[in-house]
C-alpha cells in the first residue's frame, strides 16, 4: 500500500469519497482546496457508481471504529470524521436510489432531528408584527409593502456591500483575528436559488456572490455581509485553513461537502455572526452605512420588525417538511409560505427553488436548527464563538446538558 498523501490513509479516503460524490451532484462539493494531485486523479478516473460509494463510506466508518490510523487521529478528530462520514454515507445511499425519509435524511446528514413547528408560534409572530409595523390593514400586506420599500437600488448595492464589509472586517480583526493575506472578491449574481453564497477558493481567498434576482433589501444586507464574510463563512474558512490545515496538517478540513454536520455548524455560526460583531441592535450600524450611500432607513422600525419576526425562519423548515415528508403539492406549499411566512408570491416561489433543489432540499435545517444550537452554546461568550470559527466541532458538542 502506498503512503498516504495526507497524514492519514483514512483522510485520503475521506477526501476521495467526497470528491467522487461531488461528480454526481453539481454543488455537492462546496469547497475543496486540498492536494491537487488528489482532485486531478478523481477527475480523471471513471465515474464511481453510487452503490460503490455507499460501500466505501460504510467501510470507512467501520475502519474508524476499528481504530485505523489511531496514532495520528486524535479522539476529537476521529469523532468529527465519523460524523462527516455518516452524512456522506446517507447522501451516497440517496444517490444510489434508496428511499430515505426527510427527517432521517436531515438527522443522519446534519446531526439534528428536525421538528415541525406549530403554526401557533407563527400566528403569535403575526400579532407582534401587527403592533410594530407602520400603517393599518392586514399584516401580510403591510409587511410586504414595508419590506419591499427597503430595496437597495442595484447601482448602489456594491457600494453598500463594500462599506459594510470593510467595517465588519475591521471589527472581526479586532475581536477574533484574521489570517494575514485573507481576501474577499464581491460580485453580483442572477438565476440562483440562494440570496448569497460564499465560494471559498483556498489560499485564504473567497468569492462572495449576492443574488439580485429579487431586490436586495436594506433590512437584510447587514446579515448577508456578516453571514457570508465577516465574521461568518469566509472568516471560518480562512481561520480553519490557517489553523487546522496549514498549522496542524488536518487536510480533511480542505473539503466542504453539503450533507454533512460541518454545514450545520457553519450556517449556525454564520447566522449568529451579525449579533456577535454588531450587538443586539445592528440596525443602527447598518443605517449609518446606508445613509452614507444615500439610502433612507429607519433603524428603530427595522429592529422592532426583526426582533418580532425571527421565529418566522422556521416557516421555510415547515415548508420543506410539507414538500418532502408529507408530499404536499408545490402550489400548496407556496400558499403556505405566503400565508405563514407573509411572503409575496415571487419570494415564496424563490424559496421553493431552494427547497426543491437536489443539492439543497434538506439544507434549510442547517439554518433553522443551527442558529439556536450555536447561540445557546455561545451564550454571548466571544471565546466560544471563536472556537466555532477555529475548531472541529459537531452538533452533539453544542448540546447543553
Amino acid at each position: 500500500m502506498s503512503a498516504p498523501i495526507t497524514d492519514s490513509s483514512v483522510v485520503d479516503r475521506y477526501l476521495e469519497l467526497g470528491l467522487r460524490m461531488g461528480r454526481h451532484i453539481d454543488g455537492f462539493v462546496d469547497a475543496y482546496y486540498g492536494p491537487v494531485s488528489m482532485s486531478d486523479h478523481v477527475d480523471a478516473e471513471p465515474l464511481t457508481e453510487p452503490a460503490e460509494l455507499v460501500t466505501n463510506a460504510a467501510q470507512l466508518i467501520a475502519d474508524l471504529d476499528a481504530g485505523v490510523d489511531d496514532d495520528v487521529l486524535v479522539p476529537s478528530r476521529r469523532r468529527w470524521l465519523r460524523a462527516q462520514l455518516e452524512g456522506l454515507h446517507t447522501s451516497a445511499r440517496a444517490m444510489a436510489g434508496e428511499s430515505i425519509s426527510y427527517v432521517d435524511e436531515v438527522e443522519w446528514c446534519y446531526g439534528v432531528r428536525p421538528t415541525f413547528r406549530d403554526e401557533e408560534q407563527f400566528a403569535a409572530t403575526h400579532s407582534r408584527l401587527d403592533e410594530v409595523l407602520p400603517g393599518s390593514g392586514p399584516v401580510r400586506d403591510r409587511i410586504i409593502e414595508w419590506r419591499e420599500a427597503q430595496a437597495i437600488p442595484v447601482d448602489r448595492l456594491e457600494g453598500v456591500l463594500r462599506s459594510i464589509a470593510e467595517d465588519f472586517r475591521e471589527r472581526t480583526q479586532a475581536q477574533f483575528g484574521l489570517p494575514a493575506g485573507e481576501h474577499i472578491a464581491w460580485e453580483l449574481a442572477t438565476n440562483q436559488p440562494w440570496s448569497g453564497f460564499n465560494y471559498y477558493e483556498g489560499n485564504l481567498q473567497s468569492r462572495v456572490a449576492i443574488n439580485t434576482d429579487l431586490p436586495v433589501l436594506a433590512t437584510s444586507i447587514g446579515h448577508l455581509v456578516a453571514h457570508e464574510a465577516y465574521p461568518g463563512h469566509h472568516t471560518e474558512h480562512s481561520r480553519k485553513e490557517a489553523g487546522l490545515v496549514r498549522t496542524r496538517g488536518w487536510q480533511e478540513e480542505s473539503l466542504f461537502c453539503v450533507g454533512t454536520p460541518q454545514c450545520l455548524i457553519a450556517e449556525g455560526l454564520a447566522d449568529l455572526a451579525l449579533e456577535m460583531i454588531a450587538g443586539e441592535f445592528p440596525d443602527l450600524l447598518v443605517a449609518e452605512h446606508l445613509r452614507n450611500n444615500g439610502i433612507d432607513f429607519n433603524p428603530e422600525i427595522a429592529h422592532a420588525v426583526r426582533v418580532a419576526s425571527e421565529s418566522m425562519d422556521a416557516v421555510r423548515a415547515n415548508a420543506a417538511w410539507l414538500l418532502h415528508e408529507d408530499g404536499v403539492p408545490v402550489d400548496d406549499v407556496i400558499a403556505y409560505l405566503e400565508r405563514w411566512g407573509l411572503l409575496p408570491y415571487a419570494r415564496a416561489s424563490k424559496a421553493i427553488e431552494f427547497l426543491t433543489s437536489p443539492t439543497w432540499r434538506a439544507y434549510i435545517s442547517c439554518y433553522v436548527e443551527g442558529l439556536p444550537l450555536c447561540r445557546n452554546w455561545v451564550a454571548g461568550d466571544f471565546s466560544r464563538f471563536e472556537q466555532l470559527l477555529s475548531e472541529q466541532l459537531i452538533p452533539a458538542d453544542l448540546v447543553l446538558t
